[in-house]
Order: structure tokens, then C-alpha cells, then sequence
């Protein structure tokens, strides 16, 4: 059992540079969107068919080798931050700490420590053209995820059944107005601007491997979506990201060395 010790995240969310940055990017969210949409390789429906990415294959076939590393993970359970301790950003929809998420890459980061925490997964996510983010995210009994959607059309988010509860249609990711859930060793696919909300009406945790890749698109859209990550990256919604991760690094380290004594 460990003892958590809360790290101390930043407070700069409240910095007088993060509101100019979200106005600025939710007045461009539109036009960019409308490219993205434009020059988009694959359908821009909500739910998207994971045959559109030939990289799900493998993964999928590699899904229980990746459950087991997320339940050694779940050892320390209280050591993996609450997302809304990650990202200051994310509060409203994070509620109380009963959605938390295991970064191995995020934002093109990687995050060394938790890589060789869970080493399959670790190489398996490095082979994926792409790639934006991988993490496994980790949903508590009865928690609600409200309502919301993704920065932009440029990125599909990709979930990979790992840890389901017995009933999985009650465990349930409304996208738009189409209800979804999650089945072991399967993915779901979906464009994570358009609006959804997740409730798990369970007694059990929902556990999936959350990628999130940047969509195939033509010379136009892929310059402009590149240029938008690009921006993203560098703004204080990635980097106090990290730096809150690095916080949380301590205490995970703690919950290790205290199972081993």
C-alpha cells in the first residue's frame, strides 16, 4: 500500500498569458476546423473505422500484453495523477479526481520514466505514425465525464478496450448523439472535436489505451494542422501539463520504493 503525497501543480492557468492564447485559439478553431474537414484523407463522421489506420492491427493484437502493463500500473493507483492535476485546463469536465491518466507520450512528449514502466506498451505507441499523445486512462465506479469536445478536428483519438467492466453497456462514451462502449481488445475511433460525455453507471474501473494521431489530410491541411500542434505544444496547456507531470513522477518513484521495502 502507498502513502500519496499530493504534488504541489502549477498555478499558472491563472497566468495573465493563458487567456489571450484560448481566445485567439477558439477564434481559429472554426476556420481550422473547416480546413481539417476539407482536406481530410478519411471520413469526418464521428465515429471513424479503425481500418483507416493500419497500425490498429497490431496494437489490437498486442491488447492483453498492454492490460497487464496498465493493471501493474493500477498497483499504485493512487500515485497516477487525477487529470485535472495534470492539466488545470481540464478541470470542468476532470470532476473529482475519478478520471486519471498514465502519460507515456503526450503531446509529442515523451515521458521517459513511465515508458519504462510499461515497456511493450512503450514500443508498440513509438511505431505509430503520427502519433499525438498515448496514455492509458483510467475511469473510476460511477464517474461522469461531462459533456465537452477536443481542440481540433486535427486529431482522431483512438481507444483500445483493456480493462472493461462485466456490463460494458453501461460503461458509455456518448458521441454526439450516437452511444458507445468499450469491448477488450477492440478500438474505438472517433473525431474528439465533436461533442461527448462518458458515464461508468458500474461498481467497476474502465481502463483503455487512449492514442490520439494526427488526421491524414493533403498538403494544405497537413501544413496548417502541423503549424496548429506546432502552437499548441509550446502554449502553457501543454507545458504546465508537464510540468505537473513531473511533480507526480515523485510521488509514483515514492509508491514504488515503498512497496519494495
Amino acid at each position: 500500500m502507498s502513502t500519496k503525497k499530493v504534488p504541489q501543480i502549477s498555478t499558472a492557468a491563472a497566468g495573465s498569458g493563458r487567456p489571450l492564447i484560448i481566445r485567439l485559439g477558439k477564434r481559429l478553431r472554426g476556420s481550422m476546423n473547416r480546413i481539417s474537414a476539407a482536406q481530410s484523407k478519411i471520413p469526418n463522421g464521428s465515429i471513424i473505422e479503425a481500418s483507416a489506420f493500419p497500425w490498429t492491427d497490431h496494437l489490437a493484437e498486442n491488447w492483453q500484453t498492454i492490460a497487464q502493463e496498465a493493471a501493474a500500473i493500477l498497483r499504485h493507483r493512487d500515485a497516477v495523477p487525477p487529470l485535472n492535476d495534470i492539466s488545470p485546463d481540464h478541470a470542468r469536465i476532470a470532476g473529482d479526481g475519478n478520471w486519471r491518466s498514465f502519460f507515456l507520450v503526450g503531446y509529442g512528449y515523451e515521458v521517459p520514466e513511465n515508458c519504462a514502466r510499461a515497456p511493450a506498451t512503450a514500443e508498440l505507441v513509438r511505431q505509430i505514425p503520427d502519433l499525438n499523445s498515448a496514455f492509458f486512462s483510467i475511469l473510476e465506479p460511477g464517474a461522469v465525464i461531462p459533456r465537452h469536445r477536443g481542440v481540433t478536428h486535427g486529431l482522431v483519438t483512438c481507444h483500445l478496450g483493456l480493462i472493461i467492466p462485466d456490463r460494458p453497456e453501461d460503461c458509455v462514451i456518448q458521441i454526439e448523439d450516437t452511444d458507445c462502449f468499450w469491448e477488450t481488445g477492440k478500438w474505438l475511433v472517433f473525431d474528439d472535436s465533436q461533442y461527448h460525455e462518458v458515464h461508468n453507471r458500474t461498481d467497476q474501473r474502465r481502463v483503455i489505451l487512449l492514442i490520439q494521431v494526427k488526421r491524414p489530410m493533403r498538403f494544405l491541411g497537413r501544413l496548417a494542422n502541423d503549424l496548429a500542434i506546432w502552437g499548441i505544444r509550446r502554449s502553457p496547456f501543454v507545458q504546465d501539463a508537464r510540468r505537473n507531470l513531473g511533480h507526480w513522477e515523485e510521488a509514483y518513484r515514492q509508491a514504488e520504493q515503498n512497496e519494495a521495502a
